[in-house]
């Protein structure tokens, strides 16, 4: 050991803020400001009474020393109460709010330095708190557990990143914290539903050969597709999960990102005409593995693996769901394994929306149709991959792919009227056609059958929009948010929010509905056009004229006509107001 450089038993405090890069993006100098202000007023002097003192600071985080573990715990909870009477006054999208971690361990100092493990750990212990809580290792709670009168909450065990061993945790949290949400954010620990709540990561490829990403993909997305048709079970969609791809993650924050008490995770591994499936059921809020199995099969039987796992997953979970309940679970596989394959490889070309992808999505999916003309998915994601094609403005056919996304979505329902994605999907295509209450119906229907599919919560919201009834569509738009919170499309659910706000002259709410979609990926040509059309009759002419000029930069021949061949709204008022809107941010024709 070096010469300045000593080891010594310490009380380590990590803490960081929740979300930090999401206050951050909505208002730098103001958040920073805060944090200043919060740090001068309470943390620093909280610390200093508690006799401990900063070891590191970087951003958004601190790294706090104490001689003992008790001090570092009132430091913590004085600090945590705090924040808590702090943020009463402060608007929610504003509140500042810390992740605490305490642990006890040995450390290595060089200068005001600390590392090594018992730094390390105490970080790990941050990431596992929830906003405005306290997480303790085992040995530090046994440090407190009978010298402060303090209601603990045993955590169960953990593995964290770079620690050996699991970590047994405590939690803490001030009784009178109470975060409301009032929209659906990524980074924002989500209330749990009151019925059993779970998410299907991407199951990992590891056969070694990227061409069969897709075969693990499929695997996990039809569970996801199997148990979402129960409802007695809060499914988070394909999309959101599946934002976790090709990242190591931690189960816990995952959970908490999704909002949802199980986590089921998994691996693919296909060699020759054998597929080895493993998957394991995770309660994440403890880290409690409930379930594990491996399934090794000839390629022949990948659907019955499928079942199986399903069957399995859901036993673990429900297990008084009868056998009729698990018959509707069930989903109809095509005939063969060549248009399984082609099917899910157009869903990986289909979420990546460019021209050149939804192109190639439509022909995969017809290709999978000619290998098995029954296959009623297949047709399902033909209309889909149509429909989008027409909406956001991928393709100049429009009225050749509008026809054949209603042919694909009629055959969809009449070779299986149990799915509930291909009423969804006639029903879109339906408002597209201008037949509103045939459109509404199928969504309906969609939502009876599975109402935990995004897709359809969605489809209602847009049919709403379209008919003239902007105020009954906010339920099922936000209920698709809240559905799948991180979904490629999510920049639709706010689009379609704020359509809803300008059509009931809500200008100031559009507008933030507005900035919220053009600020997520994918947002197309409708996210400048909205974000125009709100300021422009807010009366704020340059920011109108730059978001209508960012839309020409994309769409170079838009024009008004657009509006009434891609928006077909019911009521010619509900029209007008998207194109006076255009014209008063400065589109001529």
């Amino acid at each position: 050991m070096s010469e300045g450089t000593q080891r010594r038993l310490a009380a380590i405090v990590a803490a960081d803020v929740a979300g930090f890069s999401r206050l951050v993006g909505n208002d730098e100098e103001g958040t920073l400001a805060a944090l200043r202000a919060h740090r001068r007023e309470l943390i620093d002097i909280a610390i200093e009474t508690h006799y401990g003192r900063v070891a590191n600071t970087a951003g958004d985080s601190l790294l706090l020393e104490f001689a003992s573990v008790v001090d570092a715990v009132r430091c913590a909870i004085a600090v945590q109460e705090g924040m808590s009477a702090r943020n009463t006054e402060i608007p929610v999208d504003r509140q500042i709010h810390f992740r605490i971690g305490v642990n006890l361990g040995d450390v290595v100092a060089e200068g005001d330095d600390l590392l090594g493990d018992g730094v390390n750990l105490a970080a790990r212990l941050e990431a596992l708190a929830e906003p405005g809580g306290l997480v303790l290792s085992d040995d530090a709670y046994r440090q407190v557990r009978d010298r402060m009168d303090i209601d603990w909450q045993e955590g169960g065990e953990h593995e964290v990143k770079n620690i050996v061993r699991p970590v047994h945790i405590w939690r803490w949290s001030p009784q009178e914290k109470q975060i409301t949400r009032n929209t659906v954010v990524a980074d924002e620990v989500l209330l749990l539903p009151d019925k059993p709540s779970i998410a299907i990561l991407p199951f990992d490829n590891m056969s070694g050969d990227p061409e069969q990403e897709y075969f693990a993909d499929g695997i996990a997305e039809d569970v996801i597709t199997a148990l979402s048709r129960f409802r007695s079970l809060f499914v988070i969609a394909r999309n959101s999960s599946f934002s976790y791809k090709g990242r190591a993650v931690d189960i816990t924050k995952v959970a908490r990102e999704l909002g949802v008490r199980y986590v089921v995770e998994g691996s693919v591994r296909k060699a020759g005409n054998r597929v080895r499936v493993t998957a394991q059921l995770i309660e994440a809020e403890i880290g409690n593995h409930l379930w594990a199995e491996q399934f090794d099969r000839e390629l022949e039987d990948i659907f019955s693996v499928q079942d199986e796992i399903t069957q399995r997953i859901v036993g673990a979970l429900q297990p008084e769901i009868g056998v009729a309940e698990w018959e509707r679970a069930r989903r109809k596989s095509p005939g063969s394994l060549d248009a399984w394959a082609l099917y899910h490889q157009g869903i990986y070309y289909l979420y990546r929306y460019s021209i050149a992808d939804n192109a190639e999505a439509r022909r995969l999916f017809r290709q999978a149709i000619e290998q098995d003309d029954q296959f009623a998915a297949a047709y399902t994601m033909l209309a889909y991959a149509c429909f989008m094609a027409v909406f956001d403005a991928l393709t100049v056919y429009r009225v050749d792919e509008l026809a054949e996304s209603f042919d694909a979505a009629e055959r969809a329902v009449r070779l299986d009227d149990r799915d509930a994605m291909a009423h969804a999907i006639l029903g879109r295509v339906l408002s597209m056609r201008h037949k509103h209450d045939m459109a509404i119906a199928e969504c309906d229907k969609a939502i009876a059958l599975n109402p935990n599919l995004a897709q359809a919560q969605f489809g209602r919201g847009l049919a709403l929009v379209l008919a003239g009834s902007p105020g009954d569509a906010i339920v099922n738009l936000e209920n698709a948010a809240r559905l799948s919170p991180r979904d490629p499309n999510y920049y639709a659910f706010l689009l379609v929010l704020a359509w809803a706000g300008l059509l009931q002259g809500r200008y100031d709410g559009a507008l933030e509905w507005a900035r919220r979609a053009v600020a997520q990926p994918n947002s197309g040509v409708w996210g400048n056009a909205t974000l125009a059309i709100a300021l422009a009759y807010l009366d704020r002419s340059e920011e109108a004229r730059e978001a209508l000029d960012a839309l020409v930069e994309e769409k170079p021949d838009m024009a008004l006509s657009f509006i009434a061949e891609t928006l077909p709204f019911r009521r010619e008022s509900d029209r007008n107001i998207f194109e006076d809107g255009l014209r008063r941010a400065g589109l001529a024709t």
